[in-house]
């Protein structure tokens, strides 16, 4: 199916975040994402799990920036339905997708919120880096998704994580108790187009502006659950700066959050812009980190670190 054509006004705004770049990101949303997984190292090891996919004839590579990432290619069944992935050994999750729990860096220790936590890629990541050690509430509003995300837990044998079915607005009530938060917001997806084209048809000026809204009290509400000292990502798989950098300015203005580098070796990064529309934001904006599809043959992300 031949994708269908960018907005105009899509395109005219995406040249003022990227200038002589448009036509590069333009292309590249439309090139089909490479296929790869996340090893689970709760129930294996890298090694074995690499040697049981190449005895399918399978080309396996590990990604240069996570040791548990590996892309695939050559494979003739689909990622998801082997046997080693009904048993839990990895988990399909694109690339870019792996890095927000990478930069949380979660300690086994440690009590974790994941607010937006369905289907679970990023939760059952959290749960393999703390070695099922320490507590995870992995929130989710939607009883279809937590469905799902309870089916993927169960798959990934996350014995550390606690189900909750609540408006990831509503953590505020929980007043200091994470050590570390993961807010991957809901979103306008515009990082995603690779993934599914639906997005250009889609997409319109206005829905930014309404999610920025939502994503905003998500933010605060879970900035009030979040012990002072502790640490949040906020992350996104759009490409908005109202969604994005717009957000995380105004979270410094209303609690005096202090940005930390987003920043993973080896996976380049862009700064966040630090001002849009004739609104200026905090200078440190620049330590946020916006992911384009071309930079690193991913998916469009944001991500930011903050402390409280």
């Amino acid at each position: 199916m031949n994708p269908p054509e960018f907005k105009e006004k899509f395109k005219k705004k995406y040249s003022k975040l990227l200038g002589d770049e448009l036509e590069t990101f333009l292309e590249w949303s439309l090139k089909p994402l490479q296929k790869t997984i996340r090893v689970n190292t709760n129930k294996i090891t890298r090694k074995k799990l690499i040697t049981l996919l190449e005895k399918k004839g399978w080309t396996v590579k590990p990604l240069k920036y996570y040791e548990n990432g590996l892309k695939i290619s050559n494979n003739n069944t689909a990622l998801g339905n082997t046997l080693e992935h009904f048993l839990g050994y990895y988990y399909v999750q694109e690339s870019a997708s792996m890095l927000p729990p990478i930069i949380l860096n979660p300690e086994k220790n440690e009590s974790i919120l994941d607010s937006c936590a369905a289907p679970g890629s990023k939760t059952t990541q959290l749960s393999m880096m703390m070695e099922n050690k320490g507590i995870i509430v992995a929130n989710d509003v939607s009883i279809g998704r937590v469905k799902i995300l309870s089916s993927n837990l169960q798959r990934t044998g996350c014995e550390n994580v606690i189900i909750t079915r609540n408006t990831a607005t509503s953590f505020h009530v929980r007043q200091n108790e994470f050590d570390k938060i993961l807010v991957d917001a809901p979103c306008s997806a515009t990082g995603a187009i690779r993934k599914k084209y639906d997005i250009i048809r889609q997409w319109n000026e206005n829905t930014p502006i309404k999610m920025c809204g939502l994503q905003k009290q998500i933010l605060y509400s879970c900035l009030q659950a979040l012990k002072k000292g502790g640490e949040l990502v906020y992350s996104t798989c759009t490409l908005e700066p109202e969604e994005n950098e717009n957000v995380v300015n105004h979270a410094i203005k209303k609690f005096g959050v202090k940005l930390l580098p987003a920043k993973i070796k080896g996976f380049k990064t862009r700064p966040g812009i630090t001002n849009w529309d004739e609104e200026k934001y905090d200078p440190t904006i620049k330590k946020c980190a916006r992911i384009y599809p071309q930079d690193n043959n991913t998916e469009g992300f944001f991500i930011a670190k903050m402390k409280k």
